[in-house]
């Protein structure tokens, strides 16, 4: 991709799954990384994988003094923001009626929350300074209903009207855009369906394959390059044509 080359990026949730995936396309465009992610061993062990990354920094997204203390660090060892891979996020899989307050805020606090935190501290930087990307981890489910994803679908919704506002608003300092992927296998996926659920919607995809973190990393390598320079304020879906259609489309209905 045109223009990744000694760019700054930062990617939330960038330890294991889309994350880590995203962190060495960019790596292997050239770019300076930085990745923050909750998780100690996670941190660990991506330090370990990926012996080019630029720093790697402990934080959760879902506090903001945590927030401003990862950047005050990112301040000093990545020593500049282009690129925000703003990636971090939780799913918890169950009925509506059975969702608890705590976990409702627990899922805001981070999807939702944590996105926003994150976004206005990087925009903050990359307005003083040249400029820059932002990208939004949206989903399809932010876009149309799922069952057993009500609070993760809130929160996915907020992130894609969030980063709508925000194009609107640091345009043209600064490009904003979310991408929503459909069904990608990642550990996190991997813990809340098995494998009879994962063929079956398989089965339902017209490319009859769920997605790969590679997939996602792509996309965002795409939107963060110079490739796409007349491109805000839009979200990309990513479902292997999952939401082409709605139910009359599937078969035997």
């Amino acid at each position: 991709m045109r223009g990744l080359k000694n760019k700054h990026v930062l990617i939330t949730g960038g330890a294991g799954g889309i994350g880590a995936a995203t962190a060495k396309r960019f790596l292997e465009e050239s770019a300076l990384v930085a990745v923050l992610d909750r998780d100690q061993a996670s941190c660990e062990r991506i330090q370990k994988e990926l012996t080019t990354l630029s720093a790697v920094i402990q934080a959760d997204v879902s506090i903001p003094e945590e927030v401003a203390r990862a950047f005050e660090e990112l301040d000093k060892q990545l020593g500049g923001l282009d690129i925000l891979i703003n990636n971090a996020g939780i799913s918890l899989r169950h009925l509506f009626m059975d969702i608890t307050p705590a976990e409702w805020q627990t899922m805001m606090a981070t999807n939702l929350n944590g996105t926003f935190y994150v976004a206005q501290a990087a925009a903050r930087r990359m307005l003083a300074g040249s400029g820059g990307v932002i990208l939004n981890m949206g989903s399809t489910n932010g876009i149309m209903g799922y069952h057993f994803y009500a609070d993760y679908n809130a929160a996915k919704a907020g992130v894609i009207e969030l980063t709508r506002s925000m194009a609107l608003e640091l345009g043209p300092t600064i490009r904003v855009n979310a991408i929503c992927p459909g069904f990608i296998m990642t550990p996190m996926q991997e813990a809340e369906y098995t494998p009879e659920m994962r063929r079956a919607f398989e089965d339902k995809l017209p490319l009859h394959r769920l997605g790969k973190a590679e997939d996602v990393a792509a996309l965002f390598a795409f939107l963060a390059s110079e490739d796409a320079a007349f491109i805000t304020g839009q979200y990309f879906v990513l479902d292997g044509g999952e939401i082409a259609g709605g139910l009359a489309s599937q078969p035997g209905l």
